[in-house]
């Protein structure tokens, strides 16, 4: 196999500067799809079955598309019907938000649900309203257990956010596309890039298992 080094380091520039899209997207990806995965796991658990039904729905439809499907009806849909047109940066964050907002419900939803009932009916017996109970009780001993599956989360939209590079946003796999066509080559860009993502994910692998460890020493 002929490998060629010399044409990765002509792409390396191009390859560092769609690490940075990468970890910002996934970033965002990661802040915005933690807040609203919250909101929808709570919206889910109300007791209210007709006001819990369009978080159930929304669980349902992101859990139960492709993301690939998703990122286009956001990128040549949703995003132009906002602002006027295309924006690949913009439908890539709103698409890995909204697709882990998803999952992330859910395990919240699990987390809190783990937690023992007679913890809220304590908080409350304390004169604690239900908000009161959740933020200073529920959430804190819940979110210990949620790390680990948080975790898996965050990895797996770090990876899935290389679809993003379908509507021209230019992160990794972007330049390795863009790699392989110039040059014709195949494992030089795409074993460059599979080594960029591992060394990301095993960076955030590495730092949530430090995390889950001081937590549980607390």
């Amino acid at each position: 196999m002929d490998f060629r080094f010399e044409l990765i380091m002509d792409y390396l520039p191009f390859f560092l500067r769609g690490t940075l899209y990468t970890i910002g997207i996934s970033l965002l990806g990661i802040l915005f799809g933690t807040i609203l995965g919250l909101l929808i796991g709570l919206g889910k658990m109300m007791k209210n079955k007709i006001l819990a039904f369009p978080f159930l729905l929304y669980i349902s439809f992101f859990r139960g598309t492709p993301f690939i499907v998703q990122i286009f009806i956001i990128h040549f849909g949703v995003v132009p019907a906002i602002i006027g047109t295309t924006n690949g940066i913009a439908a890539g964050i709103i698409g890995l938000s909204l697709n882990a907002a998803a999952y992330i419900a859910e395990i919240f939803r699990a987390g809190i649900q783990s937690i023992d009932r007679g913890q809220m009916e304590a908080a409350r017996s304390l004169g604690m309203n239900h908000v009161q109970a959740m933020r200073y009780i529920i959430l804190p001993q819940a979110f210990k257990r949620m790390i680990p599956p948080l975790g898996n989360e965050f990895i797996v939209l770090l990876k899935e956010s290389a679809i993003t590079a379908l509507v021209a946003v230019p992160e990794i796999m972007y330049w390795g596309r863009a790699f392989q066509g110039q040059y014709y080559r195949v494992w030089e860009p795409y074993l460059t890039a599979a080594f960029i993502y591992f060394i990301l994910t095993l960076t955030l692998s590495y730092l949530l298992s430090r995390l889950e460890k001081r937590l549980a020493t607390e």
